[in-house]
């Protein structure tokens, strides 16, 4: 499963052709959750506060690129890389 990103630990990743609805698995140590590219939202699995928090926000910033990632992969094509929430947070004004 490719890794589209990484920040604070946390290892963002994307099934080719994965069941629906539009998500993606977020990894941090031990704990692994589903997480909603609509809303954010652990759908499925668990993590713990705080990253289930930085997943949300990045999730939320970045839902068009993860849109666009999840039609890639249901059409068979590796998902493209995005930004961590740390590399958001250099690019601040």
């Amino acid at each position: 499963m490719p890794t589209i990103a990484y920040f604070y630990g946390i290892y963002v990743r994307m099934y080719v052709r994965e069941h629906p609805p539009p998500h993606f698995h977020a990894v941090y140590g031990e704990f692994e959750a589903n997480v909603s590219i609509q809303s954010g939202e652990v759908i499925e699995g668990h993590l713990p506060h705080n990253a289930a928090r930085l997943v949300k926000e990045w999730t939320v910033r970045h839902r068009g690129e993860l849109a666009v990632n999840w039609n890639r992969a249901q059409a068979g094509y590796a998902p493209e890389r995005i930004a961590g929430l740390d590399a958001d947070e250099g690019h601040r004004s």
